[in-house]
């Protein structure tokens, strides 16, 4: 399941795996179903957009395909032009049923008309005209997991991926390659939140091995990251529990002197920190499996 907090107050719109989005008027106490128009209704990310006093959210589904609604949710219609980029016909996911899906949706926080999407596995895309058409961008691994925006410079992205995190400062056109495999980072980069205040200090969560291996050794090896120069080196922070779940959600909170961050695993754990990584403590258990679908049976052997 995919969230997100709008600016209105108790305003919370969520998507839910093999379902559709639903949104809550009360911060979550009550919720309302409002796919209309979403098919298939297997909803993997949404992202909103304010401007002029007029709120528009995207969702990203499995099989790819991003969806536009300017009446939370009401009625939501296509943007087929995501489909009409050269790669199509390459996107395809490892894992059963092999469908891929749009992992993350990103606005640009300068030019809400500006949006990219990561398509894993197949694609990097941006569209400048808030999802009529959309580019690829060349340079990174196709297995694209998360994108952030450097609030400083909307040219300045980093990305996560299958082959490690790659950074560009001139808008996709060229790209770094600044991890691989073989980093301590570890093979399986994915969560990726950076400071405002300071957008060179980032975190990152990450697996030593990959989903492939999970299957077989049911361990992921979870690692919280932490970048102090724009993830051109990272280090691995002793302070968190390596575990055998995988982290797959991350956020970050900057208030005053504070900075804390907040993973969740895909065991139902969710671990934070209030002194920028350096030492963490569960602070819930026995969740429902905090997961993309499927991994959370990969590492339990299912």
């Amino acid at each position: 399941m995919s969230a997100i907090i709008t600016p209105a107050p108790d305003l919370v719109v969520a998507g839910a795996f093999h379902d559709t989005v639903y949104v809550s008027r009360d911060g979550g106490e009550t919720w309302e179903g409002r796919g209309s128009g979403i098919e298939p209704a297997n909803v993997y990310s949404l992202a909103a957009v304010e401007s002029h006093g007029r709120r528009r959210l995207y969702a990203g589904t499995e099989p790819a395909h991003v969806f536009w609604s300017d009446d939370l949710g009401g009625r939501w219609t296509e943007l087929p032009g995501l489909r009409a980029v050269p790669s199509v016909p390459r996107w395809m996911f490892p894992a059963p049923p092999h469908d891929a899906h749009v992992k993350h949706i990103v606005p640009d926080p300068r030019d809400r008309t500006v949006l990219y999407a990561c398509i894993e596995q197949g694609a990097l895309l941006r569209s400048r005209d808030a999802g009529g058409s959309w580019e690829e961008l060349h340079g990174v691994d196709e297995d694209v997991h998360f994108l952030v925006i450097d609030p400083r410079d909307p040219a300045r992205l980093y990305i996560t991926g299958g082959n490690g995190c790659y950074a560009t400062s001139d808008g996709g056109v060229s790209w770094e390659h600044r991890t691989s495999r073989h980093d301590p980072v570890g093979a399986y980069p994915d969560t990726l939140v950076l400071l405002p205040r300071d957008p060179d200090v980032m975190f990152m969560g990450a697996a030593g091995t990959d989903p492939v291996v999970w299957r077989k050794t049911h361990r992921a090896e979870a690692r919280v990251c932490r970048s102090g120069d724009g993830g051109r080196t990272w280090e691995v922070l002793a302070g968190f529990p390596r575990a055998t779940a995988a982290i797959e959600a991350m956020a970050l909170e900057d208030c005053g002197r504070t900075v804390s961050v907040y993973v969740g695993t895909t065991a139902g754990d969710v671990y934070a920190s209030e002194d920028r990584g350096e030492s963490w403590a569960r602070i819930a258990s026995g969740l429902p499996p905090i997961a993309k679908y499927g991994h959370d049976r990969a590492l339990m052997g299912l």
